[in-house]
C-alpha cells in the first residue's frame, strides 16, 4: 500500500459544501483535508475534478448479467465475478452489495445456480486481495418460493450479508399487479399461455400458504442483528404498514407514487433504481423516479442492473430535480452508509476510509477518471 498520497486542485464534494482544495491519504484513510493548492513534489494535480466519496451500491443484479449475458448462454461463474467485480469498480462503486436471488417461482431456476455461485466465489475471491470493490451480500428472498428457506438457512448467518429484501413476486401484487402484463412478459420469453395460466394458479397457492411462515422465519434469523431489512416493490399500504411494524424499515423500488407516500409516513428509507433516472421513467411501467425525488422520496439510488448509472443519476439529479451536489452525492455514499451501518465511509472526512472517485462533467454526463478504495488506486 502506498502510505500517502496528496491529491490537490479538486472539487471536494464535503457533506454540507463544494470546496476547492486538498485531501491527503495516508495508510489508506483520508488523513487531512485543507483549502487551496498544494505544491509537494509528488501532489496529484485533479486539474478541478469533482472528488466524492466512493459509491455505495446497495442493490445490483450486474452478477446475474455477467454470468448470464444472453438468455442461453451461461457464463463460467468464477469469470464473470471477476468481470462484474472489475464493472462496479470502473463505475465508481467501492463498496457493493451483490443483489443474489433465493427461491424459484417457476421461471428462474438458474438465479438459484447463480446465488450458490455467488456466495462460493465471493468466499474464494476475497482473501486473494485482487478485487477491486469491496463486496457483500444482499439476499433478495423470495417469500412464496419453496425452494427459498432450504438455500438460505445455510448462508444466514454468513459474515458479508448486510442486506435482506423480503421480495414476493406473485402475479397480482407489485410489480407485476397487472396480470395481463405479466402474462404476456412470459408468453414474450417463450412460454405458452397455458403454462404460465397453470403457474399463476400455483402461484397464488403458494402464496397462501407459504408467504407468512416464511416470512416470520426471515425475521426470526435477522431482526435485532443490524442487518439492513428491506421490503422490495411496495405497492400495498396494508403491507408497508406490516413491514414497518416488524422492523422492515426500508422499502426498496416503491412501484407507485401512493406506495413511497406510505412508507414515508411509516418511518422507512426509501431506494430509487439509479437507471429509472437515467432512461426517464421505469422499465416496467412504474413510477418514474424523478418524481420521486422531486416529492423528497428517495434517500438511496441503487445501481438495479447498470452499475455506471449511479453517478449519472445524480448528476442529473443535480441537473433536472433540484438537488444540491452536495445532496445529490449523498445519495449513493453517505445514505448507503448510514442504511448499512458503516460509519467507516461515505463521506470525505478526516478519519474515514480513503475511498474516493473522480469526476469530470461531460455536459450533463459524469465522466468517472480515477477510483480509489482504501487509499490505494483501483480504476
Amino acid at each position: 500500500m502506498t502510505a500517502e498520497t496528496i491529491l490537490t486542485n479538486a472539487q471536494l464534494v464535503l457533506p454540507d459544501r463544494v470546496e476547492p482544495g486538498t485531501l491527503l491519504l495516508r495508510e489508506g484513510r483520508i488523513a487531512e483535508i485543507q483549502p487551496g493548492l498544494s505544491h509537494a513534489p509528488g501532489a496529484i494535480d485533479l486539474e478541478g475534478d469533482y472528488l466524492i466519496p466512493g459509491v455505495i451500491d446497495v442493490h445490483t443484479d450486474n452478477l446475474e448479467r455477467q454470468v448470464q449475458p444472453r438468455a442461453q448462454a451461461r457464463w463460467p461463474s468464477r469469470s464473470a465475478f471477476i468481470s462484474h467485480d472489475a464493472q462496479t469498480a470502473a463505475a465508481g462503486v467501492t463498496t457493493v452489495l451483490d443483489a443474489l436471488c433465493l427461491g424459484d417461482l417457476g421461471f428462474d431456476a438458474e438465479r438459484n445456480q447463480t446465488f450458490l455461485d455467488g456466495v462460493e466465489d465471493l468466499d474464494a475471491l476475497v482473501p486473494t486481495g485482487l478485487l477491486k470493490s469491496e463486496h457483500y451480500l444482499h439476499l433478495r428472498c423470495e417469500l412464496p418460493a419453496e425452494d427459498m428457506l432450504p438455500l438460505l438457512e445455510p448462508v444466514a448467518h454468513h459474515p458479508a450479508v448486510r442486506m435482506v429484501s423480503l421480495m414476493d413476486h406473485t402475479p397480482g401484487g407489485g410489480q407485476y399487479a397487472d396480470i395481463e402484463r405479466y402474462r404476456q412478459m412470459r408468453m414474450r420469453g417463450g412460454k405458452a399461455v397455458e403454462e404460465v395460466d397453470r403457474r399463476i394458479q400455483e402461484l397464488t397457492e403458494q402464496r397462501a400458504r407459504l408467504r407468512a411462515p416464511q416470512r416470520r422465519r426471515l425475521l426470526d434469523l435477522f431482526g435485532g442483528r443490524g442487518i439492513a431489512l428491506a421490503s422490495h416493490d411496495d405497492w400495498d399500504e396494508e403491507e408497508i404498514a406490516e413491514n414497518a411494524a416488524d422492523g422492515v424499515l426500508i422499502s426498496e423500488f416503491p412501484v407507485s407514487m401512493l406506495a413511497a407516500q406510505a412508507a414515508r409516513r411509516h418511518g422507512m428509507k426509501i431506494i430509487a433504481g439509479a437507471p429509472n433516472i437515467v432512461r426517464g421513467g421505469s422499465h416496467s411501467g412504474n413510477v418514474a423516479a424523478a418524481d420521486l425525488v422531486r416529492e423528497g422520496l428517495v434517500d438511496v439510488f441503487a445501481s438495479d442492473y447498470v452499475p455506471p448509472a449511479m453517478i449519472e443519476a445524480v448528476w442529473r439529479s443535480i441537473d433536472e430535480n433540484g438537488l444540491s451536489i452536495p445532496q445529490a452525492v449523498a445519495t449513493i455514499t453517505a445514505a448507503p452508509a448510514d442504511m448499512l451501518g458503516m460509519a467507516d465511509r461515505g463521506r470525505i472526512a478526516p478519519g474515514l476510509r480513503g475511498d474516493l472517485v473522480r469526476i469530470r462533467s461531460l455536459g450533463k454526463i459524469p465522466v468517472v477518471r480515477s477510483v480509489w478504495r482504501a487509499g490505494e488506486r483501483v480504476a
